[in-house]
């Protein structure tokens, strides 16, 4: 079970990684956590972040023993925060709770 709940985590933070990092290096500015409208390092730093937990749950939740159902839950947990932040960030008004 803690395999799984891993990969699911892993698969979350490294694909949030990747609008973050994309943004980020491309010099534009994005939301995180921090800001509606985060400058570009900001970003560069807040995808860094998610890559070292994403490697984190991987290293420290047996990733090097997961077998094909935690490769398959890491993909649809990428698939899930993709497709939810793809309709969260549609909206112009975006905003996070704290902001």
């Amino acid at each position: 079970m803690m395999l799984w709940i891993s990969a699911f985590l892993c698969g979350m933070f490294a694909f949030n990684a990747l609008p973050h990092l994309v943004r980020g290096i491309t010099g534009q500015r994005h939301m995180t956590p921090f800001g509606r409208s985060s400058s570009a390092m900001v970003n560069v730093i807040w995808a860094w972040v998610n890559l070292a937990l994403a490697t984190a749950f991987f290293t420290g939740g047996g990733g090097t023993d997961w077998g094909v159902s935690h490769w398959i839950l890491f993909m649809l947990a990428g698939l899930v925060i993709s497709t939810s932040l793809a309709i969260f960030w549609s909206n112009p008004d975006a905003r996070l709770p704290w902001q």
